[in-house]
C-alpha cells in the first residue's frame, strides 16, 4: 500500500502524467482497470505506474532467472596432501588443481598431519609453496598456509576467466593438430645446357681433306713403278 501523500504518474503506455495526490492516482488506476505500482520507491517524489501487478511480478520474475542462468557462481573445490606424498600423486594433484582453476573455482590445499609428522609443520609449508609454485601460471595465493589442528590449509585464486583456454599448445593436443614448421627455402634450379654443339639444319657437311702423305730425306721409302722399261 502506497502511504506517501504525492506521487509521480505514468501510465500504461508509458506517458508521464505529472504529480499528483496518491488518492488520485490510485483512482485513475482502478478507472482504467490497472494497478498503482511503485516502479521507483527511492525517488521524490516516488514513481509509480499504471500495470498489471501480476504480469509485472511475473516478468521481474522471469529476468532474474535468465540472470541467474547467465551468471555462474564460482565453487570452492578442495585438494588434499600427505607429508610423504610421491612424485606422480603430487603431479596429479597439481593437475586436478589446475582444472579447477581453469573453470574459474577456488582450491583449497590442505596438508594433513598424521602422528608426529605435526611436530614438523615447516614440512607441510615447503609442499604447500613448491604447490603454489606449481600452479603460478594458473593461480595466485588467496590466503598462505595456515596450521589448524593436525591439517594445514591454503587457498588458491583463478588469475584466468571461467572457459578460458591457457595455452596453444594445450589446444593443439586437444584437436590433434600438429603445430607449423617453417618449409624449407626453394632454391633456384640451375639453368639446364646443352653439351652437344648444335648444327644447322639442311646444311651437309664438308668432306674431310685428305692430306698427301709427307716423304722426309733419307728415309726407306718405297720405290715408285717404272713405266715402259
Amino acid at each position: 500500500m502506497i502511504r506517501i501523500p504525492q506521487v509521480r504518474v505514468i501510465d500504461e503506455e508509458g506517458t508521464q502524467l505529472g504529480v499528483m495526490p496518491t488518492p488520485r492516482a490510485l483512482q485513475l488506476a482502478q478507472e482504467r482497470g490497472y494497478d498503482l505500482v511503485e516502479v521507483a520507491p527511492m525517488s521524490s517524489p516516488p514513481v509509480t505506474r499504471l500495470l498489471d501487478y501480476g504480469q509485472f511480478k511475473y516478468e521481474q520474475a522471469r529476468k532474474e532467472k535468465e540472470a541467474r542462468r547467465h551468471q555462474r557462481s564460482v565453487e570452492f573445490k578442495e585438494v588434499r596432501l600427505r607429508v610423504k606424498i610421491g612424485k606422480g600423486d603430487f603431479d596429479t594433484k597439481v593437475r586436478r588443481a589446475i582444472s579447477f582453476l581453469e573453470a574459474g573455482d577456488r582450491v583449497k590445499v590442505t596438508v594433513q598431519f598424521r602422528g608426529r609428522e605435526v611436530s614438523h609443520a615447516y614440512i607441510g609449508r615447503d609442499l604447500l609453496d613448491r604447490f603454489a609454485g606449481s600452479v603460478a601460471d594458473y593461480g595466485s595465493v588467496d590466503r598462505p598456509p595456515i596450521l589448524e589442528g593436525r591439517s594445514m590449509t591454503m587457498v588458491l585464486t583463478s588469475s584466468l576467466r571461467p572457459g578460458a583456454q591457457v595455452r596453444k599448445n594445450d589446444e593443439d593436443a586437444s584437436t590433434g593438430t600438429e603445430p607449423k614448421t617453417d618449409a624449407e627455402p626453394k632454391t633456384d634450379a640451375e639453368p639446364k645446357t646443352d653439351t652437344k654443339p648444335k648444327t644447322p639444319r639442311n646444311v651437309e657437311a664438308a668432306p674431310a681433306e685428305v692430306m698427301p702423305p709427307v716423304v722426309t730425306a733419307g728415309s726407306d721409302a718405297p720405290a715408285a713403278a717404272s713405266t715402259g722399261g
